[in-house]
């Protein structure tokens, strides 16, 4: 029986690990991220599944390999966590999931939007406070009066386009390969003219090294209307939080969103006695601005139907090469 040890998985996600395991694999369910101060829990394993974040560097391929590991899995879509060139090297076999429900990043991405178009938070907080006035800052824009532009129409991209064409939005859409699916939901335009025309940005792009690193930067922002909301479900890789930072302090974006930040290792799922603490500068920055700016803490996949999806995916890559040497979804 292969034993799998299994890192990243949050208590929610418990159940569904045991209930989709039907291949009857020994799982061993870590909620920590594995770094280099636990590596030695892969020990007395066959293999590991990792989620994003998890250090999977040439160092720790390399214990796995002493402990015998070879199947170095991820239940992500990216595997920028994972050193391939190391796995290579070390003869370990690399795989990941090839999607899992658009939905969850579309609808996060939406909820945000809204919550800053109709200043929800900003609202919610007076009132949290005991504070009912209406101040100027509570009026808002409909939705159906609204452009969107959507930057990266693929799976999630698309389902996003249909969530805001349902509600009566003019939907604009740019990407390098328009396929035919999203031509029937957006009107493709070129990227400058999505940037001057929509009320909100959402972004949907991957991260290609050497090609669109900081692809919003401050010449980007420069493109967009004043009043405009921008979103990035996608990879803080693409962005330059500090462009953002300035921006929103010079009223040149009326709100931003963002489920990615740079440095995530050093913020994401740890707790801080203040902002001050924060030990990322731009994310510190950005975290003051709230309500203008919202963050949550890499949380789009963290639904019911897409965590099944990245479990079911992840324990069908090792069935399938333990049974034929080989998935469709190996790296190299």
């Amino acid at each position: 029986m292969l034993k799998i040890a299994c890192y990243g998985v949050r208590p929610n996600e418990v159940t569904t690990f045991e209930e989709n395991n039907k291949y009857n694999y020994d799982l061993t369910l870590y909620e920590e991220l594995l770094t280099h101060d636990n590596i030695e829990t892969a020990k007395g394993h066959d293999a590991v599944l990792l989620r994003a974040n998890c250090v999977a560097d040439r160092k720790n391929l390399e214990i796995m390999k002493d402990y015998g590991i070879d199947l170095v899995f991820t239940r992500t879509v990216g595997f920028n966590h994972i050193d391939l060139d190391a796995a290579k090297d070390l003869g370990q076999k690399v795989a990941r999931v090839p999607g899992y429900s658009p939905n969850a990043i579309a609808e996060l991405a939406v909820t945000m939007a809204m919550t800053l178009l109709r200043n929800v938070q900003y609202t919610a907080d007076r009132t949290s406070r005991a504070d009912f006035r209406v101040t100027p800052q509570m009026f808002s824009r409909e939705i159906r009066n609204c452009t969107v532009g959507i930057i990266g129409t693929g799976r999630i991209g698309l389902v996003e386009a249909q969530m805001y064409k349902a509600m009566g939005a003019r939907v604009l859409g740019y990407d390098v390969f328009q396929s035919d699916a999203a031509k029937e939901v957006v009107e493709f335009v070129e990227q400058d003219e999505l940037l001057a025309q929509s009320d909100i940005v959402s972004m949907h792009v991957p991260h290609i090294p050497g090609e669109n690193d900081e692809m919003i930067n401050k010449d980007f922002l420069s493109k967009m209307c004043n009043d405009a909301i921008l979103v990035n479900t996608a990879r803080a890789e693409i962005q330059d939080t500090e462009a953002i930072v300035e921006a929103l302090k010079n009223d040149e974006l009326y709100g931003y969103a963002t489920d990615v930040i740079p440095n995530e290792g050093d913020v994401f799922f740890k707790s801080f006695d203040s902002v001050d603490d924060i030990p990322v500068d731009s994310v510190r920055e950005l975290t003051k601005l709230y309500p203008k700016a919202i963050i949550t803490p890499h949380v789009g996949s963290n639904t019911d139907e897409a965590v099944k999806n990245m479990v079911e995916y992840s324990f069908d890559n090792f069935n399938d090469v333990l049974e034929t040497g080989t998935s469709d979804n190996l790296l190299f």
